[in-house]
């Protein structure tokens, strides 16, 4: 591919004026978004390598560079300051020349919310949330909740969900599982908040790799307990030891008893790569993961390896971070990898290659893994590839456009009657939809009754953030002296579509050009799709531009379009029922949020507070006689009055009739 240097040329910084000290980079594209972030023991050999003849580079590399209008640094004490930081802003700023590591698929993980005062045990999946202690990945849910049904005799730790929890407690009768002795009943009092703790750092250790030393334990006791004749105990051991036994065998023995280790093999081609993740604990396999990436610059094998640590462990908790990882690729890093590794956990960790032995026999195994899921990968996208390129250069065409719209962004209107008006804006790129950028924008009341006035007042916010960020944009610095300030907020508004996309047909397309138009905006396209025939309308054209219903380009326009008509009803309903939501206690003089709760955990509902007498009111906690006659005497003028039906357990009113609209005319 030949890219001319006149662009670098143009912004290349004085060979004096970059620093020989280790440091991390940045380069950036025009409106200040930042499009790939690099490390370097040297800052000026490494960047000086960026500026020589285009003919000389990787495609990529190239590509990258012609993109760049600026470049800038940043000079670090050490090479692990600088693996942190280069981790730091790849995940604020995802840069689009970054390697990409996706999940291949979406991994259930074993679960425990330990920041609950009753920690309970779950299957979850996808992002890993604050307060919960993950064990994992696994490859299929039900093998999990197998292996917790057999520990669940040993450890009777709580399953249940919230709702589940607190109907039972005030019930005052615990769940099926509580009875036949799977859970030991903590929602009705059975154990206190310190032994159910226990019992679960108990199923803890045992799921991350001591369950050989307890089978020990227990087994101890169980021939202490015969010797002694108390038979009744020994068998409640023995039972216990079987179940430990059968949930281990399902992980078969790899390694040595005492290894914890986590195995990572590579393999790629020049477009693409699968990492495979085998986590092993007491010797035993307890979790897979596979990732999927997309090569981006000339980084080489080793490269991405590094790349794929940092994205392991730079969230991790120090329980996840074992005493040994084995890879593939020894990264070129490895001693400072090793030094950052040891910072987080707390203790040495070792990377190395694998040579003989068992656990090269196992890295052979966790290779083949990738290689196969690299292929499976490639069958599946190949068919993506070709239909999102079709759509994205027949949409150039159809549309008249300078250059494939790589970044679209949809817009749509939700509102029942002029109230609860809800914008949506959602984010495709390279014909894939970007989540992370999707926003909503509640309309102000003066433009809630008319759409293409509130399409108006969402465009003209939208890109007056955009103009606002991208001005920022360059003044983007990152204190490392000040460790508490954390990372800054990532600037999702800075980064400029080539196409908008606005739900209805010539008067909404024309209301969201002029909106552009007020702000100073020319650059950047603007069409509507109306529904009943989709027709794509241009601003300030008289006739639509029709495209065959099996065209590519028609399908992406579709369903971009449906997932910003979702996400404004989704944010409108939210909304609705936000506001429907007011309890029959609220407004009663004297009656805080603190004694509605005390009431509904003793009684239960509304209709139960309004059944009972003034004197049962006054035995609640915080309730006096004088303050039980007030609510009695509320409730029971309220209940004169007709009101919408109400959720009995919660006191919640609730529209029994919703009905919304997105407000779109065709």
């Amino acid at each position: 591919m030949s890219v001319s240097g006149n662009s670098a040329r143009r912004f290349r910084p004085e060979t004096g004026s970059i620093p020989v000290e280790p440091g991390v980079y940045r380069f950036l594209d025009e409106h200040g978004q930042v499009l790939y972030v690099g490390k370097a023991r040297n800052l000026r050999s490494r960047l000086n390598s960026y500026f020589g003849d285009p003919a000389g580079m990787h495609r990529r590399t190239a590509a990258m560079v012609a993109a760049a209008a600026d470049v800038d640094w940043t000079v670090v004490s050490t090479e692990v300051e600088a693996l942190q930081l280069e981790f730091s802003w790849i995940k604020e700023f995802e840069p689009r020349f970054n390697v990409k590591y996706t999940d291949d698929k979406s991994y259930p993980f074993l679960a425990i919310t330990m920041a609950e005062e009753f920690p309970r045990v779950t299957v979850m999946r996808g992002a890993k949330r604050k307060g919960v202690r993950y064990f994992g990945p696994y490859s299929h849910a039900w093998a999990i909740r197998e292996t917790v049904d057999q520990l669940l005799r040993v450890f009777p730790v709580r399953t249940c969900s919230k709702g589940v929890f607190r109907r039972a407690a005030a019930a005052q009768r615990p769940c099926l599982l509580g009875h036949i002795g799977k859970c030991s009943a903590p929602c009705v009092g059975q154990v206190t908040p310190e032994e159910h703790r226990e019992i679960v750092n108990g199923f803890a250790a045992f799921v991350a790799g001591g369950g050989e030393s307890m089978m020990k334990d227990i087994e101890r006791g169980m021939k202490r307990s015969a010797a002694d004749q108390d038979y009744e105990t020994a068998a409640r051991l023995r039972d216990d030891y079987f179940a430990m036994k059968r949930a281990l065998e399902r992980n078969a023995v790899v390694l040595p008893e005492r290894t914890e280790a986590d195995l990572f093999a590579l393999v790629a081609d020049e477009l693409q790569g699968a990492v495979q993740i085998f986590h092993v604990r007491g010797g035993r396999i307890t979790g897979q993961r596979g990732l999927i990436l997309d090569r981006t610059l000339d980084l080489d094998d080793s490269e991405l390896m590094e790349q794929a640590l940092l994205r392991q462990y730079g969230d991790a908790e120090e329980a996840d971070i074992p005493t040994e990882i084995l890879v593939t690729h020894v990264p070129p890093g490895e001693a400072s990898l090793m030094s950052w590794l040891r910072k987080r956990r707390g203790a040495k960790v070792r990377i190395r290659q694998p040579r003989r032995g068992a656990k090269r026999a196992l890295m052979e195994t966790v290779e083949r893994n990738a290689a196969q899921s690299l292929n499976l990968h490639k069958r599946r996208r190949v068919g993506d590839l070709t239909a999102r390129a079709r759509a994205l250069e027949d949409l150039q065409q159809a549309l008249g456009l300078a250059s494939a719209p790589l970044r679209l962004e949809g817009y749509d209107i939700s509102t029942l009657q002029g109230q609860d008006t809800v914008g949506s804006m959602v984010v495709f790129e390279d014909g894939v939809p970007r989540t992370s950028d999707y926003r909503r924008f509640t309309v102000s009341s003066d433009n809630a009754s008319s759409d293409t006035a509130a399409l108006a007042e969402v465009l003209t916010r939208r890109f007056r953030r955009y103009l606002s960020e991208r001005a920022e944009a360059s003044d983007i610095e990152l204190d490392l002296s000040d460790e508490s300030s954390g990372p800054t907020k990532r600037r999702s508004f800075a980064y400029p579509p080539q196409l908008v996309v606005v739900d209805g047909a010539g008067a909404q397309a024309a209301a969201a050009q002029r909106a552009l138009e007020e702000l100073g905006i020319d650059d950047i396209a603007v069409c509507g799709l109306a529904k009943r025939l989709e027709e794509i309308w241009l601003p300030g054209s008289k006739e639509p531009v029709i495209l065959s219903r099996s065209s590519e380009a028609l399908h992406l326009l579709q369903h971009l379009r449906d997932e910003a008509h979702r996400f404004a009803i989704a944010g409108h309903r939210n909304r609705r029922m936000a506001r429907a939501r007011v309890s029959a206690l609220d407004g009663i003089p004297g009656l805080g949020p603190a004694k509605r709760k005390a009431l509904l955990r003793q009684l239960g509902s509304v209709k139960k507070i309004r059944a009972a007498s003034a004197a049962e009111l006054a035995e609640v906690p915080g309730i006096g006689p004088i303050l039980a006659e007030s609510i009695l005497a509320h409730l029971h003028s309220d209940s004169e009055q007709p009101t919408p039906a109400a959720n009995l357990s919660t006191g919640e009113i609730i529209d029994p009739n919703p009905q919304e609209t997105d407000g779109t005319q065709s």
